[in-house]
């Protein structure tokens, strides 16, 4: 065995690139020599380092801690180390535990719209009040809309989803659907649990106008004015602007056939 290798054996040795290996000298866990020529040389003692940081990277440890467990090393150190990998382990199988949960919703959530029966028929429905985020925009695109969600996550950090998410939509501007406008949008929304203690706005509970449909957006215009015919008829009022909820949309489907929209109009009987 040499007592001392240059970095390109270094790194055929243990796989790993140049870059890392000056990285690693960078941050101060391995410090090889230099030979007269300025060419790094690494000893035996750095040998046995670099298997301890491959094995401590392998089992998740950050940089900053197997540093920190290489300038201090003793028994109850290493037992600290371990004991505290775990402890970030549980962590991380608690997130995971969440996330998985998570996923099963949206799926069930999909699942469940996918098999809605209740289509294409206007009912007058008894909605309890609904908290939610709501942000007010122009929109006339699909665009619109997805720049729209994407700026109301952000504002508040990331607090709803969308893929699975059958409680996101738009505002129509009311004035539009009367002169027959069905793609004119004022504002974006989602809607939250009831125990939810972020939100903006609150949609009051009371009776809706309401027809769930399938397919492309387009067929929005004759469903809505099968809508306003309806409210005509029985002699209700609108007490507020229509909303559209896209239960299945672009986001779980690119088959326009397979989209699902429900249409709310709020109504003073």
């Amino acid at each position: 065995m040499k007592d001392y290798y240059k970095i390109g054996e270094i790194s055929e040795m243990y796989d790993m690139s140049r870059d890392s290996l000056m990285y690693y000298e960078k941050i101060g866990i391995i410090k090889p020599t230099r030979d007269d020529n300025g060419y790094r040389l690494y000893s035996v003692s750095d040998i046995w380092r670099l298997n301890l940081i491959k094995e401590l990277k392998n089992l998740g440890f950050s940089f900053k801690m197997i540093k920190e467990y290489l300038e201090n090393r003793d028994l109850n150190s290493t037992n600290k180390l371990l004991q505290n990998g775990i402890t970030l382990l549980d962590d991380q199988i608690l997130k995971l535990l969440k996330q998985k949960e998570n996923m099963r919703k949206r799926m069930e959530s999909i699942e469940n719209t996918a098999n809605s029966s209740s289509l294409n028929s206007v009912e007058l429905s008894y909605l309890k009040r609904r908290k939610g985020l709501i942000l007010n925009g122009q929109i006339k695109r699909d665009a619109d809309f997805d720049l729209l969600i994407q700026k109301l996550q952000k504002d508040h950090n990331n607090k709803f989803g969308i893929l699975g998410n059958n409680n996101v939509g738009s505002v129509f501007k009311v004035d539009s659907l009367r002169n027959g406008i069905t793609t004119d949008f004022e504002s974006v929304f989602c809607l939250l649990k009831d125990n939810a203690k972020d939100y903006n706005i609150v949609f009051e509970e009371g009776y809706y106008v309401t027809l769930t449909y399938s397919g492309d957006y387009v067929n929005n215009k004759v469903h809505i004015k099968n809508m306003f015919d309806f409210i005509e008829e029985n002699k209700l009022i609108i007490t507020g602007n229509p909303m559209e909820i896209y239960k299945i949309d672009i986001h779980e489907t690119e088959n326009k056939d397979e989209f699902i929209t429900e249409i709310q109009i709020p109504i003073k009987c």
